[in-house]
């Protein structure tokens, strides 16, 4: 006797019956999957002032400000690098202070004035870091230099206006700032290349003649 009749069923008929299951779904063709809920972008209007112009732009508002600038505006200056705001490469000044700009909307930024590296200086009229940076040699590879020469002016810019570095209380800001201040204050720019020394150069140089 079978052991399945015990059961009410035989192995032949789970086979027969597991057979015509089969061709069943054969012949039906491909599962169709569900239709995917919540994913269809949401495009709303989005006007920023960068480097002095102002730009309407029609974005996903999962849009960041780094990817507008990159992809919207071709303003491809200011770097992509980790995308996790850790390497400083996207660095760019928002209303005049320094931000991520992977880490931030761009639709945050409705209405700020934007600076980017192509917004700085000219070659034929550089901004006094750029300067300084090519007289000192601080870069190498150069694809983090935008974000550490914007950082390095908005820097010099907290300690003009005498904001606190938000890095060690015991620091003091000073018009001309220190060698170890500056080290602090540039600690979330990466440089693979390790131009630290050059960099902290051109920055004391800056610092010294706007003091």
């Amino acid at each position: 006797m079978d052991s399945g009749d015990a059961f009410g069923f035989s192995r032949r008929g789970v086979l027969i019956g597991g057979s015509a299951a089969g061709a069943v779904l054969v012949n039906a063709g491909p599962v169709q999957a569900a239709p995917a809920t919540g994913d269809v972008p949401t495009i709303m209007p989005v006007s920023l002032e960068v480097n002095g112009k102002r730009h309407d732009l029609r974005l996903d508002t999962r849009t960041t400000l780094l990817d507008a600038l990159r992809e919207h505006l071709k303003l491809t200056g200011t770097k992509k690098g980790c995308d996790h705001g850790q390497c400083g490469a996207c660095t760019v000044m928002v209303n005049g202070e320094r931000i991520n700009s992977c880490l931030s909307l761009a639709l945050q930024h409705q209405g700020d004035k934007v600076t980017t590296i192509e917004g700085l200086g000219t070659p034929d009229k550089l901004h006094p870091m750029q300067a300084a940076f090519i007289e000192h040699d601080g870069f190498q590879c150069g694809y983090c230099t935008p974000g550490q020469i914007c950082s390095a002016v908005a820097v010099l810019g907290e300690i003009k206006r005498g904001v606190p570095s938000h890095l060690q209380e015991d620091i003091v800001a000073a018009p001309a700032a220190s060698n170890h201040e500056l080290r602090e204050r540039m600690s979330g720019n990466i440089c693979r290349c390790g131009a630290y020394s050059n960099i902290m150069e051109a920055m004391l140089q800056v610092s010294g003649e706007s003091a």
